[in-house]
This record gives C-alpha cells, structure tokens and sequence, in this order.
C-alpha cells in the first residue's frame, strides 16, 4: 500500500511504539511505510490494534488520502479490530472540510454494517457538514431521519437547524420561531443562537431586529464573540451606518474581544463606499499594528475604494504592499488601476500594469474575459491618441496571441494611427485582421485608407495606369469597327 521502507523494530513491537513513530513522521507517505512495515511483524506475532489504524487512518485524511484511508477501514473489518465511533468522524470531517458532504454522509452510512452504533454525536456531526456546504432539502431530511430514529434534541441540534433555516430569506421566521420556543421546550438559546440568529439577520438586511437580539443576549449572560461583533459590523456597513459600526468596535476593544480582519475588512469597506478611503487606509495601519494580518479581501477593498476617489498613487503602494506580504492580486484589483490610470490619460503607465499582469500569470478565464477585453482595448486606444503607436502596436499583437477579442473602434484607431505615420503596409494588415475577425470597417475608415493610398501616389498612379490600358482597348475597338464597316 505504501512506499518501500526498510525499518528495523525491536525485538517485541508495541501499538504504541508504532503510533508514536507514525505522529512524528512528517511525511505522510513514510508515515504509511511505517505502518506497512509495521504489518510486516504480524508473523512475529504484531498486530494492529485501534489506536494504530486510527492514527494511520488520521493521517491519511489531513493529507486528504481519502481512498487509502478508507481501504484502511476495511481492513479493520477484516481484521475484526475494535472500529469506533471517532474513526468514522475523522474521515466524515474531512470529506467535510474538501466539501464532499455526500461522501461525508455515504460513510456515515457505512457504520452500522461495521457493527458501530452511530450516537447523537455521530448525527450532529454530519448534519452540520450537511448543512455548512448548502445541502439544505438533505440537510433537513435527514434532521427529520433523525427525530425517527429517536435521536435526542438537544441545543447543538437545534443551532445547527437554526442556522439552516438563516441561510434563506424564506425560512428566517422559521428559524426565529424556534428560537422563541427553545426556552419554553427546555432548550435555553447560548451565544451560538444568538450569533447564528443575528448573522442571518444582518445577510437579509433586517439590522434593526439584529441589534434588538444583540442587545437581548447581553441581558441572557451570553457573551457575544468576535464573529456575532463581527457579523453585525458588517450589516450596519452595509445598511450605512457607519458611526455605528465604528461605536461597535471600541465596544469590542473595551470588551477585551479582538477584532479579527473580517471586522477590519467590513469596516473599511463600510468607509469605502462612503467616500472615506484615507480613514480606511489609517484602519489598514491600525490592524498591522494589532498583529491582524490583512487577506486579499482586505486589500481588494481599500484599492477599490482608493481608486474610486482617485487616489491611484497611494492604491499602487497598496498594491505592492499586498504583493509583499505574498498575495496574489486578481483581474479585477488590476483592472481598477488600470482604468484609472485611462481616466486621467496616462496610458504608458496603465500599459505597464497590462505587462504585470502577463509576468505575474494573472488568469484569463471565462470570469475575468470581459475585463481582459475591455481593458486591453482601452489602453490600446488610448495610446494611439497619445501618440505612443508602437506600444499600442505591440499590445495588440499581445491581444492577437492570447486570444482577446479586438473592437472595432480599436482596429480604426490603430489603422488611422499607421496612415497617420504614412505606414500604409501596417494600415492594410490592420484592415484585413479586422475584415478575416468580422468587424466590416465604417465607410470613414476606407476614407482614411484610401486617402492615405492617395496621398502617396500609389491609387493614382494604379489608376492612370489602369484608365491608359482602357483607353488603349477603346482605341483597338474603334480601328476594327471602322475596318469592318467597308
């Protein structure tokens, strides 16, 4: 099953030698070696034993080996080795954590046939899989399933089906209803329910009833964490009040709770969007500070909101901070700068961004291939009126080799740019790419090529040429008519 090992046990081996050599093993394809190697002593009477096959199985699950760590499994039915319940769970939340909850649920199901009696906490555990990966018509089903099988309410179980019924807007009174009737059932709401209740809320704009619980829940002796703080943070930046939020984070730093950088982030969006990107760059410097390392979310939205007021200067050196901290910026971030930079004419330096996004392996995909297209032509454009047509020039064969679409209006712009600059070879490849992309030129466009053909004697002289050869031909048919006429 593993890779080859050469390992030499001591005289009598022992489960415990074995999990220990397994756990310090960084590796996890020796770590397997070990174990195999360990198999190998079944002759001098070894044998696996539970906690073995499942530090072995653990292993293999955090490396997301889910077939070997599964074959493992069956080998302990084999095996007739004492399987138990927390096996089964370490490999249903990982499947869980890759976001395979069916598979999660498929070996939920293989339990009973390995005589494991699945308890309440098998079923919590996978109905909340269920229910973090949006399998809500299965999620509830098997809530249902489980009342059936005489599984016992409990807080927990019911958090988890709150916060199934908070993920849609139509079942948000449902999940409130519950909420209301757990204390009358025996089942008083903790600082989950709450937190859950108030997320739910804020994703559906109902801010006023979320400060309501928030407040509520402070009278109960529930303590709301950093995610409830940051939950409603982040639906009053939405809903625009900001003052609010503000007032809600110094209420987290009396409290003794550390804002995490979803708070952070939240409220510098918050500040963004409403015109404030220099206080929300000071919030960037405050976070630092805190230790609270910013994410490219963090990054996206202080460089959207600096762009948007037109401060691409400082929005570069967040940009570069964001690379320095090993970030990678998306499409979109780089799109931001380079319009802004076509906004305020300067489209040498937009240019150099388009580069950067090539050198930096920025994805060209179906999601970000509008963007690409529409930045690409704008620059080019843009620095034909600049009068920098070799850039533009060299930018479109860019465009030509990677496959983005060209406008019309570009390849104009670039076909007058050339019989502008008298290079009238370049203006008729330029016409014929556009005529072989489908574009048909404005009658405006032959204009300017044929003038520009014109201009340099070329048309006229086809021309005189051609009426010279005409006239010649006339000539040759009037001599015969006349011979032919006596």
């Amino acid at each position: 099953m593993g890779t080859k090992f050469v390992f030499k046990w001591s005289k009598k081996i022992t489960p415990s030698q074995v999990v220990h050599l397994i756990k310090t093993e960084r590796n996890v394809d020796k770590a397997l070696a070990i174990f195999d190697s360990a198999t190998a002593e079944y002759a001098n009477g070894f044998r696996h034993d539970h906690s073995t096959f499942g530090v072995m199985i653990s292993r293999l699950v955090s490396a997301n080996k889910f077939a070997p760590a599964e074959d493992l499994l069956d080998r302990m039915k084999v095996e007739k080795c004492d399987i138990r319940e927390d096996i089964f769970l370490s490999i249903c939340r990982g499947y869980g954590r890759v976001h395979r909850p069916l598979d999660a649920m498929r070996v939920f199901d293989k339990m009973k046939g390995f005589q494991c009696e699945p308890s309440q906490k098998s079923f919590i555990t996978v109905f909340d899989i269920l229910v973090e990966e949006n399998q809500l018509k299965i999620a509830l089903r098997f809530y249902r399933h489980m009342k059936e099988v005489g599984v016992p309410t409990s807080v927990a179980s019911l958090n988890i089906l709150i916060k199934a019924l908070c993920k849609n807007g139509g079942t948000m009174d449902s999940a409130l209803h519950i909420f209301h009737e757990m204390p009358n059932r025996g089942f008083p709401p903790d600082s989950y329910t709450y937190g859950t209740l108030i997320n739910g809320l804020c994703r559906f704009g109902k801010i006023t009833e979320a400060q309501e619980l928030f407040e509520e829940m402070k009278t109960r002796d529930c303590s709301p964490s950093v995610v409830t703080y940051s939950s409603l943070v982040h639906g009053l930046c939405q809903s625009k009040n900001i003052t609010e939020a503000m007032g809600l984070l110094e209420e987290m730093k009396s409290n003794g709770i550390e804002p995490n950088v979803f708070t952070y982030s939240s409220l510098m969006d918050g500040l963004c969007k409403d015109g404030h990107s220099s206080e929300a760059t000071e919030l960037l410097e405050t976070m630092v500070s805190k230790r609270c390392k910013p994410n490219t979310i963090t990054y996206s939205t202080l460089i959207h909101g600096l762009c948007k007021e037109g401060k691409l200067q400082k929005a570069v050196e967040i940009l570069d901070r964001m690379k320095l901290q090993g970030l990678q910026p998306d499409a979109g971030l780089y799109g931001k700068i380079i319009s802004g930079f076509c906004d305020i004419n300067k489209f040498q330096e937009a240019a150099n961004f388009l580069d950067e996004m090539v050198l930096g392996r920025t994805l060209l995909n179906r999601l970000t291939w509008s963007l690409h297209v529409r930045i690409y032509n704008m620059v080019v454009q843009g620095l034909c009126t600049k009068s920098d047509l070799s850039r533009a020039f060299q930018l479109y064969l860019s465009m030509r080799t990677r496959g983005i679409s060209v406008e019309a209006g570009t390849f104009e712009t670039l076909m007058k740019s050339f019989c502008k600059k008298e290079d009238l070879n370049k203006a008729a490849h330029i016409v014929d790419e556009m005529v072989i992309a489908g574009c048909i030129p404005e009658e405006g466009a032959w204009s300017t090529l044929l003038c520009a053909f014109w201009d340099q004697r070329m048309v006229q002289e086809a021309v005189e040429l051609f009426q010279v050869e005409l006239m010649s031909e006339f000539a040759e048919s009037d001599i015969e008519i006349q011979d032919e006429a006596f």
